[in-house]
């Protein structure tokens, strides 16, 4: 009984305390106004995306392909647009859960991730980085 207390608290705790996430291959960090307003980087998992969406969901008409090119702000996306398309609470979760986006860390450069020298697992600096855009 007592076990099972001790797991649902610890599983709890878990599910509440938001992690520093770093970006890894195929992501996308977004921190143009992030951190300016006070809210840590947002880590856009492209690849993730891409396996279960085909490039036409989102590009060009949500979103153009060219890094920075988009004005996302959250006002944006809570009015539907850009994230906010498919996050608003009926095809994907709605915007008010801030840190399963801002989950970036602080001083996160924004930009296209090719490779995990953005702080991933193996922390291998050595490879392609921010900046390296397609």
């Amino acid at each position: 009984m007592y076990i099972r207390h001790g797991l649902i608290a610890l599983l709890l705790f878990m599910a509440m305390a938001a992690p520093t996430a770093y970006a890894e291959y195929a992501d996308v960090v977004i921190n143009n106004r992030a951190e300016k307003e006070g809210m840590r980087p947002v880590i856009f998992p492209h690849w993730f995306h891409r396996l279960r969406f085909t490039c036409n969901v989102c590009h060009p008409d949500i979103f153009q392909m060219r890094a920075g090119s988009n004005p996302i702000s959250m006002a944006e996306i809570v009015e539907g647009r850009f994230c906010g398309a498919c996050h608003n609470g009926e095809i994907a979760w709605s915007p008010e859960q801030c840190h399963r986006c801002h989950s970036g860390k602080p001083g996160l450069e924004g930009g296209f991730y090719n490779g995990n020298s953005a702080g991933g697992p193996s922390n291998n600096r050595s490879g392609s980085g921010p900046g390296r855009r397609r």
